[in-house]
């Protein structure tokens, strides 16, 4: 059987770059020793970053979905 040509699904990329990027202002804090952001700027930063990113992957599900 085949299965056509798959249509690209950004909701692992903008997953992984959104984590990485956390992941990056992780490291500089604990690498600076002092703080590389703010904890009142970082909160909100990762409760709106976890929405678009469930938003992103809700609105892509169909891409990953493969009916048998």
């Amino acid at each position: 059987m085949s299965e056509g040509r798959r249509r690209f699904d950004p909701a692992g990329p903008v997953t992984g770059i959104f984590f990485l990027a956390l992941a990056g202002i992780f490291l500089a804090d604990g690498l600076s020793g002092g703080d590389a952001v703010e904890a009142a700027v970082m909160a909100p930063v990762v409760l709106i970053g976890l929405g678009v990113v469930g938003t992103v992957r809700v609105l892509t599900r169909a891409r990953r979905r493969r009916l048998r």
